[in-house]
């Protein structure tokens, strides 16, 4: 991960209070790469509604479209995964903090 991917996903931890959700992640990317959420969107291969319900938390990614969406963004797997699985953990209302390691 380059040092300012890595820094602001920390910055935006740290403003938030708590880990990122996978939706508020996506959202600060898009929003700190200047995007419309027409060209992340068209970038992903899904559509604005999708991803606008995605960044709202409406919706929730399964591991492997967390992978996919990595790749097309240029961001380590690990962490889109993480972020997915977390999600999911919370949404369930189970109280465990995700830490993976590549096998």
């Amino acid at each position: 991960m380059s040092t300012k991917k890595s820094d602001a996903i920390k910055f935006l931890d740290k403003i938030i209070g708590e880990p990122a959700s996978f939706g508020a992640t996506l959202q600060a990317i898009r929003l700190s790469d200047e995007m419309t959420q027409a060209e992340m969107a068209k970038k992903l291969g899904i559509t604005n509604a999708h991803l606008s319900q995605l960044e709202r938390g409406h919706k929730f990614v399964s591991p492997e479209r967390a992978l996919s969406f990595a790749k097309k963004l240029g961001y380590p797997p690990k962490v889109f995964i993480s972020l997915s699985l977390q999600d999911q953990l919370q949404r369930a209302g189970i109280k465990f903090k995700v830490s993976l390691e590549a096998a």
